[in-house]
C-alpha cells in the first residue's frame, strides 16, 4: 500500500465525497456518481481514477456497465499506522490512571 497515494487521494474533498457516496451505496456507476456533482463526467472520471490508483475504489464490469466499489483497507491500514500508535500512549495513561485509582490506600 502506498500511504502517500492514499493521502493525497483523501485530501481532496470531491474525492472524499465520492467515497462519502460509495459508502452510502456501493456499486454505483459512473452516471449514479455523477448525479448532484456540478462537474463533468470527464471531471468525475478523473477523480475516480485516482482513487483507484490508490486502491480506494475498486471496479467491475457488469455488461455494458462499470460499477465501482469502496475498498476500505487502504483507509484501515492508515488508520494502524498513524492513528493507532498517537492512541497508544492515551491508552496507557488511562490505564495507569485506573491502576491508581483503584489500587488500595496505604492506612
Amino acid at each position: 500500500m502506498n500511504d502517500d497515494a492514499v493521502f493525497a487521494a483523501l485530501a481532496d474533498p470531491t474525492r472524499r465525497r465520492l467515497l462519502d457516496r460509495l459508502h452510502a451505496a456501493n456499486g454505483q456507476t459512473l452516471s449514479d456518481l455523477c448525479e448532484g456533482l456540478q462537474m463533468t463526467r470527464q471531471a468525475v472520471t478523473k477523480h475516480l481514477g485516482v482513487l483507484e490508483a490508490a486502491h480506494l475504489v475498486a471496479t467491475r464490469r457488469q455488461g455494458r456497465e462499470k460499477l465501482h466499489f469502496l475498498n476500505p483497507v487502504p483507509i484501515q491500514g492508515i488508520a494502524e499506522r498513524w492513528i493507532g500508535k498517537f492512541q497508544e500512549r492515551q491508552l496507557a495513561a488511562l490505564s495507569a490512571l485506573k491502576a491508581a485509582l483503584e489500587a488500595p490506600k496505604p492506612d
